[in-house]
């Protein structure tokens, strides 16, 4: 910070007339004075310095300096000539410099500034600098939204969904970064790992885009259904910069949306970050794309409830469900940007997942230390591999100790996964698979091939939860498996999505078969179904390159 400090002068005016014991100072500032009255207070100036020729030279200077200007021939007469000739010169000299120096004027205060050790800017004042009201819509999008004021989202009681695995969807943004920040060495591994440029997030640039979707199985009109539902998504963002799942409270819809939501999906953290996960697959972000300071609204707002609870990033509806997803959006959103502003909220936000475990199974589900669930574990894995990437500190024993809690519910020799305990059903399956994938099982190992099997013969289904994760594992392995799904769940979706009325460019009809559709409605399906169109090029497929084994980076 700038501080003012004014500096002030002295000035010291030395009088007519001195004891000669004390000599008076001449002041640097005082102004010209005439010149008999210089050379006495000259004379008086010099004594000190000057050695006296006699006692009775002293004398009778100390004389003519009591008697003023009357004495002073009196004295010139007593003096050699060499003490004459020498005062004579420094009173012309000093007389010179009093006529030619001016007084100084005055200084000014001056501002005095400090620089402090380099640290994270709070971010607030990403917040502070944007305009507080509704951000236009960008050109490209047309019909663009004009937001009337906010409507405040009372806390609604979420309701437990402990025994029904669809009410809280698991992200599988894994995004490794060591091809943009970090060295290939820096990977994940338990068992083993992820290739360096395997899965990272190259892909999501404009060019190497195009290509992947051409030769990954896209076409036009997938592309054109994620940009249609980016824009359904700005046009209902809050004037705050995030997101409610419920509509009603949307200033822009108010209730426009058939299925906006049932209004027990409170947590305005899971929604928020559901809504920014398709930007930054498509390679949007406060920096790129089109949407810019929309998306600026809305990671300030993300990240501004991540410091208002020193990591804590869900509130009053939420969980660890809602803080794994933020995980990521924050620092995927700091390994895409490198905007140091981000650092400290991602940091923050994956220190309170790690310290939420649970000591004894090394799992998460709703609140810290809890035993956990499938699901929930899911999202932290992806959260923290996300933070790794983006050179944030995560520590390997608690990415080590979640390998623990998927070898307890897992069956079959992992072929399979239960929810807390081990089981087969196929959301969980889904997601533990996906989870082995990113640890570091190789394509070949026979358990996971079994699963991927079991998940191809069951095919894309309404259930947007269970056909995210499948579709990912599916893009992974490749092969004759990825291209019968990609073929079905991909013209599925286009065919799906709304193409009239306040609706346009969001699905939620034909894909509304988990639970969680219902509690988070059309904001949660949008999402998701756009996420699933971008896999192309989201991540790469992680067995591309050769698998090598390493740590996290510590």
């Amino acid at each position: 910070m700038a501080s003012i400090k004014p500096e002030t002068s002295k000035k010291t005016v030395a009088p007519a007339a001195a004891k000669p014991s004390q000599p008076p100072k001449i002041a640097p500032e005082r102004p010209a004075m005439p010149p008999r009255l210089a050379v006495a207070q000259v004379q008086q100036s010099v004594q000190p310095s000057a050695k006296p020729a006699s006692n009775q030279n002293n004398a009778a200077t100390s004389e003519a300096a009591e008697n003023g200007p009357v004495m002073a021939s009196a004295v010139l007469k007593q003096t050699p000539a060499m003490a004459v000739s020498m005062i004579v010169h420094v009173v012309v000299l000093l007389m010179m410099a009093l006529i030619i120096n001016k007084v100084p004027p005055e200084e000014q205060p001056r501002i005095i500034t400090s620089t402090a050790p380099e640290v994270a800017e709070e971010f607030e004042e990403l917040a502070e600098d944007m305009p507080q009201e509704q951000a236009d819509v960008s050109e490209e999008v047309s019909d663009a939204v004009v937001l009337p004021d906010a409507v405040v989202v009372e806390n609604v009681t979420v309701i437990s969904t402990a025994d029904d695995l669809d009410a809280a969807p698991l992200s599988v943004e894994l995004a490794d970064f060591s091809n943009e920040t970090a060295p290939s060495s820096d990977l994940l591994s338990t068992v083993g790992a992820i290739g360096g440029k395997s899965s990272g997030l190259g892909g999501r640039s404009g060019v190497q885009r195009q290509q992947l979707v051409q030769s990954g199985g896209g076409n036009g009109q997938s592309e054109a259904a994620v940009e249609k539902a980016l824009k359904w998504l700005i046009e209902h963002q809050m004037l705050d910069g995030g997101w409610s799942f419920d509509l009603k409270q949307c200033p822009s819809c108010k209730g426009q949306c058939s299925h906006s939501g049932d209004g027990k999906a409170a947590d305005r953290c899971a929604a928020t970050a559901m809504a920014l996960l398709p930007f930054l697959g498509r390679g949007y972000t406060h920096k790129e794309g089109p949407y810019k300071k929309q998306f600026e609204k809305g990671i300030s707002f993300l990240a501004s409830l991540t410091m208002e609870g020193k990591g804590k990033a869900y509130g009053s509806g939420g969980s660890l469900y809602s803080q794994g997803i933020a995980g990521i959006v924050l620092s995927e959103s700091f390994a895409m940007t490198q905007d140091k502003r981000l650092r400290e909220p991602a940091q923050l936000a994956l220190n309170f997942i790690m310290d939420a475990q649970d000591p004894v199974g090394g799992g998460w589900r709703y609140e810290p230390k809890q035993p956990g669930d499938t699901s929930a574990v899911g999202w932290q894995i992806m959260a923290l591999k996300s933070g790794n990437m983006a050179y944030l500190n995560v520590n390997p024993l608690t990415i080590k100790k979640s390998v623990e809690f998927l070898n307890a519910v897992q069956a079959d020799d992992g072929a399979s996964y239960g929810y807390t305990d081990p089981g087969n059903g196929a959301a969980t399956s889904a997601v533990g698979l996906l989870c082995r994938m990113y640890l570091g099982w190789k394509k070949d190992h026979p358990a996971l091939q079994r699963g991927v099997d079991r998940l191809a013969k069951m095919g894309p289904s309404t259930d947007l939860y269970f056909n995210y994760y499948a579709t990912q594992i599916m893009h992974h392995m490749e092969g004759p498996n990825w291209i019968a799904w990609n073929e079905k769940m991909r013209d599925k979706l286009v065919t799906a999505q709304e193409t009239k009325g306040h609706e346009e460019g969001s699905w939620f009809k034909e894909v509304d078969g988990g639970h969680g559709a219902g509690a988070a409605g059309r904001i949660y399906c949008t999402s998701l179904a756009t996420m699933i169109l971008e896999v192309y090029y989201r991540h790469l497929p992680i067995y591309g390159q050769q698998s090598i084994d390493e740590d996290f980076k510590e």
